[in-house]
């Protein structure tokens, strides 16, 4: 039987994504492309490898049992892949990376856009939400995330300087409202609250006191799972905003915000980009990492022999 290898990492990626629209965007192909070489291995091998619906695509258990023996395996050559990059005049490839809006804003594009202009064949997929991202199963090269949400198993180099909340309302809503000065006092204001992508709850207000950490359930009008809408709100008088600080902008420094409880927010670790301990590291994601590194040291990169 001829085997065709793309129609494989086509099924793998359809049974990874659990969508035919989305395995489509990643593979850069048509979706009656896609669907017609899945449905054309599925004849050759007779017999189904999908559960097809209105809403959603997975594997069956031969489905399960073929994307378990070959998925590792397409993973191991497309890495083989990417290291082959080592022998041309210059590093190549694509690089995949999953972060939240705002760092992606302040940190990454400014870090690497020089290196994208040096070399112009390296590619960088960027992935902005809000949410925490499975960077294995999703097939990432690698993440950002607050220094104390990594996982342990995960290798963590810094890209960034220590961060800090902070408290914040607009002056018109101060014209109306006590300033408070201590965090209790936050029970008896109207706060815009954050709803986590992850959990589904909302976020406790977490300040710092003498001997251990002081956390404030507040209440208010308006609820957000996405930090610009809060600083948005914010702006507007719609009440007090909890973030790092510099999800705010410049909007404390000018005024427009008016920062409270200050002393209550201590300096806790900053971004880092993560990456699994087992990962090969490709010569376009070492330079990635590199240019992202706090304090880095940029080393050369030589022509192989």
């Amino acid at each position: 039987m001829k085997r065709n290898l793309n129609d494989l990492l086509y099924f793998v990626t359809v049974a990874r994504e659990g969508s035919f629209t989305r395995a489509a965007a990643h593979l850069g192909v048509t979706q009656p492309a896609l669907s017609q070489a899945i449905s054309a291995l599925e004849n050759r091998l007779k017999i189904r490898l999908l559960t097809r619906t209105t809403r959603s695509v997975s594997p069956t258990a031969a489905g399960e049992r073929l994307l378990h023996s070959i998925g590792n395996r397409i993973d191991e050559i497309e890495a083989e892949l990417d290291m082959l990059t080592e022998l041309r005049d210059k590093p190549a490839g694509t690089v995949r990376i999953t972060c939240g809006p705002n760092v992606l804003r302040t940190t990454l594009l400014p870090k690497l856009t020089p290196l994208l202009r040096e070399y112009p064949d390296i590619h960088i997929e960027f992935d902005a939400n809000h949410g925490f991202r499975d960077i294995v199963a999703d097939r990432f090269d690698a993440g950002v995330r607050l220094g104390d949400t990594i996982d342990k198993d995960m290798i963590a180099i810094p890209i960034g300087p220590e961060l800090r909340m902070a408290a914040a309302a607009s002056p018109d809503y101060f014209s109306r409202y006590p300033i408070p000065q201590t965090p209790h006092e936050l029970t008896q204001h109207c706060c815009i609250n954050q709803r986590m992508v992850r959990s589904g709850g909302l976020y406790v207000w977490d300040f710092d006191q003498d001997g251990g950490d002081l956390n404030v359930r507040v209440n208010g009008q308006v609820t957000f799972n996405t930090s610009e809408h809060i600083v948005y709100a914010a702006l507007e008088g719609m009440g007090i905003a909890f973030l790092p600080e510099e999800e705010f902008g410049e909007h404390i420094e000018k005024g427009r915000l008016i920062r409270v409880l200050e002393p209550w927010c201590k300096p806790f670790p900053g971004y880092y980009l993560y990456y699994p301990s087992r990962k090969q590291v490709s010569p376009a994601f070492s330079l990635v990492i590199d240019a992202l590194r706090v304090n880095r040291k940029r080393p050369s990169v030589e022509k192989k022999k």
